[in-house]
């Protein structure tokens, strides 16, 4: 089994298992990541995912093995996107690493150790947080075979560390440490050797905490806004007093009776 996906409560976590060959992701893995986020996300019980690898390795890419030899033309056909692509779950696409054209209502963090490299990396930044073990790192390796990004990764990149960074990773594809990635946003926690799938659970079941509803509104209103005009975004955030309504005016009650002060937040 490539692909192993555990339930830790709340918390779905997804490992791709392929050590021998660096975790490359071939078009059968791909196809199981895919399937594990889509279950993922019709799953109810489950608020929050992590997608990690075995230790020492997140994943080294698209297996180029296989692409030298074993791709046909179906795989490129099925792969098209044509004017109706949403990234809605309604009628979900793969991406050649998987789930990368997935948008979720439900947030993913990458537990990530050794090398995300290339389509690994391009999977990281599918996430909406890293952690990055301190001997881990990020490079968009596959600069050095001709490999375009394909998964999301020009799209994402930018957005997250701003365009000039991004055109220094995407045009050197140098290694990138994760010290250096934690400075420039690319990462969110770095965290010691051998403790990423530790402390990504632990972040996980925090975010678990949280009314939902108002959480994945938010979520869901700043991935949203990036095309659009200011005006049309704030008014588009509005929606999400449908969530005040339903979450927000109870909430509000648990803290007018003493929840939540001097900054105790165990029992919200």
């Amino acid at each position: 089994m490539t692909i192993r996906v555990e339930q830790e409560g709340e918390v779905t976590v997804v490992t791709i298992d392929r050590p021998d060959a660096r975790n490359a992701v071939n078009p059968p893995m791909a196809d199981e990541l895919f399937r594990a986020f889509v279950d993922f996300e019709r799953d109810e019980t489950a608020k929050v995912a992590v997608l990690t690898g075995v230790p020492g390795i997140f994943s080294a890419g698209f297996d180029l093995k296989w692409a030298s030899g074993d791709l046909s033309e179906t795989w490129y056909s099925e792969h098209d996107l044509d004017d109706s692509f949403d990234g809605k779950d309604d009628r979900p696409r793969k991406g050649p690493m998987g789930p990368t054209r997935l948008i979720l209502s439900k947030p993913v963090i990458a537990a990530i150790s050794g090398p995300a490299v290339a389509g690994g990396m391009e999977l990281a930044l599918w996430c909406d947080l890293r952690i990055m073990e301190q001997s881990a790192y990020m490079g968009v390796y596959c600069r050095r075979w001709g490999v375009p990004l394909i998964d999301g990764g020009t799209v994402r990149l930018p957005r997250i560390v701003g365009h000039g960074r991004a055109m220094d990773l995407i045009l050197t594809g140098r290694k990138v440490e994760a010290d250096e990635c934690l400075t420039m946003g690319l990462a969110n926690r770095v965290c010691a050797d051998g403790t990423a799938r530790e402390k990504a659970i632990e972040l996980a079941r925090e975010l678990a905490r949280f009314p939902q509803a108002c959480m994945k509104a938010d979520r869901l209103s700043a991935m949203r806004q990036w095309s659009l005009e200011p005006e049309t975004a704030i008014a588009r955030e509005w929606r999400s007093v449908a969530t005040f309504r339903a979450e927000g005016i109870e909430g509000a009650g648990r803290f007018s009776s003493g929840k939540g002060r001097s900054g105790d937040f165990e029992e919200i």
